[in-house]
């Protein structure tokens, strides 16, 4: 069975929410790829809609929205998500994380793409942080 940290992001307020999700709700996530909306319901935001914008498996390697599939992949890389180069037309073979959202992925990176009626404070607390406690 899936299970994620989900960390939502904001794009209005600039905030940034952290859940943990696992069961149906998790099962959601699977099979879609970065750029996909998912219903805002599987991470609390009920009458929202959320877009996948990346995330990372258990070891850290990133996903990226040019590598096709769920599985991992050696890439020469000169820039952007996963290597930053330190000299101009460095270049790197990574290995990362496809575009698909599969049950090795630990944590998944995702933007409010349309607003429910209720603020986000409200859904979540002020805040955010109120489960931790």
């Amino acid at each position: 069975m899936a299970n994620f940290q989900v960390v939502v992001a904001d794009p209005d307020s600039g905030a940034a929410y952290q859940r943990d999700i696992d069961g149906q709700d998790a099962n959601r996530f699977l099979g879609k790829s970065i750029g996909e909306d998912v219903d805002g319901s599987a991470v609390g935001l009920d009458g929202y809609t959320v877009e996948i914008t990346g995330g990372s498996d258990n070891a850290g390697r990133p996903m990226r929205s040019d590598v096709a599939g769920p599985n991992l992949k050696d890439v020469l890389l000169k820039g952007g998500t996963g290597y930053n180069p330190e000299r101009d037309g460095e270049r790197r073979r990574i290995s990362v994380r496809g575009k698909e959202v599969s049950e090795a992925v630990a944590q998944l990176n995702v933007k409010i793409a349309e607003r429910g009626d209720q603020s986000v404070d409200e859904l979540y607390g002020e805040g955010g942080d109120e489960e931790d406690e």
